[in-house]
């Protein structure tokens, strides 16, 4: 049976990758338009089964992935920045203050029930200056992530403290994504619970 993630993210292939499980990875024809009248839980869930339903439509009989991570902070929902006038603005708000990650994924099967889930990461950021945000900006790191800073990146500088799943908060909740597979009968060749154990991913070690 085919796996599939439905991603043009690069960190969530890699997350994916974790299992040792083969799968391909293919873009999902989908636009992400926010929604004010939904709830930061509905619109992720939305985004992420929207990308999966694009490519399983047409691979047909595959097991297809798809996920999606906002912010909240303030009682703002916060995707990727517009560009870079924004991601300083998104940072701005960010500086000093709490906020939490939402993750989800979505799993669509032909032949199986399915599956969504949500994980939830509290991060703390530190209070930090327009010059520190502007020296991170030009990292070059900022425009294709939500909130505007990589957790895995250089972006990790910024953060006090984080409390909850690390994989979620770089963009894919892996253990889901594991119990489903295993359910449908597919291999699993690596312990998720060694993999979570180790935490050797990019700085997930920084967060323990």
């Amino acid at each position: 049976m085919r796996l599939i993630l439905a991603s043009t993210s690069p960190r969530r292939r890699e997350i994916l990758a974790l299992l040792g499980a083969p799968f391909e990875v293919i873009a999902p024809d989908f636009e992400e338009i926010l929604n004010p009248d939904m709830s930061i839980e509905e619109q992720v869930l939305e985004f992420a089964a929207g990308k999966a339903h694009a490519v399983a439509r047409i691979q047909p009989g595959s097991i297809v992935i798809g996920s999606d991570t906002m912010i909240e902070c303030a009682g703002e929902k916060i995707g990727k920045p517009l560009d870079a006038k924004d991601a300083a603005r998104i940072l701005r708000l960010l500086s000093g203050r709490a906020h939490v990650i939402h993750t989800a994924v979505a799993v669509v099967d032909d032949n199986g029930p399915g599956l969504q889930a949500i994980e939830k990461v509290a991060v703390e950021m530190r209070r930090f200056s327009d010059e520190e945000i502007e020296r991170y900006l030009s990292r070059g790191e900022s425009l294709d992530k939500a909130g505007a800073y990589s957790i895995q990146g250089e972006g990790s500088r910024l953060i006090e403290s984080l409390r909850g799943d690390y994989l979620a908060a770089v963009g894919l909740s892996l253990k889901p994504v594991a119990a489903y597979l295993k359910r449908r009968g597919i291999g699993v060749p690596r312990d998720v619970d060694e993999l979570y154990s180790e935490k050797s991913f990019m700085n997930w070690s920084s967060f323990a």
